[in-house]
């Protein structure tokens, strides 16, 4: 290919240049839903034609877990694994894994070097880059399967470039309103542009909106519903999944929800993929993802979720009713983005906090404690920080060795408790 990088972008050297350069041209908050471009880009060169089989994973909460499991389940077959997914945690070399490992950062530059040149003088999201960048390097690692989440919404989202073998549907709640509607119908209509006519939608929303379910039927695909045409059902010690065709019983109880690993099993059902259940049972006992339900210490308790809108508030909430009997008082770490819910995502813990800590998130959309102490009850006992770093400091140093700290809010939220937790590691 000719040399037709820009002058800034011939100075990127490094993958923290390219980042740097990227989100100048168009900061990560900056978000303009559209195919158009990226299209146009994509076909310059074939990356919306993956290799192998492709899932498409569309919902307001439960993508990267539902991810996750798939990965999993496919691995343990012995299949090769490409994952695609957004935001990262710690790193931005978390957004794409193949086989379990994340892209270097050499193979990133070498791919945002191509999309500079691919995309001539069309202007591309923060998102629309990296997206483009992740297909070049899925289509040059060639794996079996291909597994690719959904930014925001899936209709007008630069991942629905694709055609995928099947797609999914996790769960559909109010966030993004801005974006992508008022409420759960419009919300549900945008989420339900992944489906594809003649293949598979495996929806995991129990209350499905009646608009995913006229587009499903208006395009003639082929729907797969939780409650449905599959379920599980849960014990003390163990859960059992029933899809189609087939069923396992005594599987291992985990932290991820199993309406998402009951989805999972769904899909690979669905594509003829289904691991035999000694396989399920052998990845479920060990299955996790960083920062869902994720336990740093257990004495102190402390706790890490990602939950940042009303649906996943309330999951996180009814598992807090089970953990905190074995504590003697619960601390909440708080810290959320301004464009959320925060009233309808605080609501649910406001019987479970004995002390909030409230602190102010940095940038554009972070919100400051003051907004979230606005939402609490008048006799709640809180503190507000300026800064997430001496909130949690503050938190750790107020607690006793049988208290429980949970962090929540947000994905920038507990990214800084981890980083600050690596660096007291090293």
């Amino acid at each position: 290919m000719t040399n037709l990088l820009s002058p800034a972008s011939q100075s990127c050297q490094t993958l923290t240049d390219w980042l740097c350069y990227i989100e100048q041209k168009h900061p990560q908050h900056q978000i303009e839903l559209g195919l158009a471009r990226v299209q146009k880009i994509a076909q310059r060169a074939d990356l919306h034609l993956l290799p192998g089989k492709k899932i498409l994973i569309a919902g307001t909460n439960g993508k990267g877990t539902t991810a996750r499991t798939l990965e999993q389940l496919c691995r343990v077959q012995g299949l090769s694994v490409g994952v695609y997914s957004s935001p990262h945690l710690l790193q931005f070399n978390e957004r794409l894994r193949i086989n379990g490992v994340d892209v270097s950062d050499s193979l990133w530059c070498e791919a945002f070097s191509f999309i500079e040149q691919l995309r001539g003088d069309i202007e591309l999201t923060y998102f629309e880059f990296t997206t483009l960048a992740s297909f070049y390097l899925l289509k040059q690692q060639q794996p079996d399967i291909s597994l690719i989440e959904v930014g925001l919404g899936g209709r007008l989202d630069a991942t629905n470039i694709i055609e995928p073998d099947l797609s999914i549907l996790t769960t559909v709640d109010l966030d993004h309103q801005d974006y992508l509607g008022p409420d759960r119908e419009s919300i549900g209509r945008e989420k339900a542009g992944v489906f594809r006519t003649g293949k598979p939608a495996v929806i995991g929303e129990t209350d499905i909106p009646q608009s995913v379910l006229k587009y499903s039927q208006d395009i003639a695909a082929k729907p797969l519903c939780i409650n449905m045409d599959y379920q599980y059902s849960v014990t003390q010690t163990s859960f059992s999944w029933r899809g189609v065709q087939n069923r396992f019983d005594a599987l291992p109880l985990t932290s991820v929800p199993l309406q998402n690993i009951a989805t999972a099993l769904t899909a690979l059902e669905a594509l003829a993929l289904l691991p035999s259940q000694q396989q399920a049972t052998k990845v479920l006992a060990e299955l996790s993802l960083p920062g869902r339900m994720q336990w740093l210490s257990k004495t102190p308790g402390i706790l890490l979720d990602v939950a940042h809108n009303p649906q996943s508030a309330g999951y996180l909430a009814a598992q807090l009713q089970f953990i905190k009997e074995r504590y003697a008082r619960v601390h909440l770490l708080v810290g959320m983005l301004k464009d959320k819910d925060i009233q309808q995502s605080l609501a649910p813990f406001h019987q479970l906090a004995d002390q909030w800590h409230l602190v102010d998130l940095p940038g554009a959309r972070g919100a400051q404690a003051s907004m979230l102490v606005a939402h609490l009850p008048a006799q709640s006992s809180s503190c507000c920080y300026a800064d997430l770093e001496s909130g949690y400091q503050k938190a750790l140093s107020s607690m006793q060795p049988n208290d429980l700290l949970v962090i929540f809010g947000s994905f920038v939220t507990v990214s800084a408790v981890l980083a600050l937790q690596k660096e007291t590691d090293v």
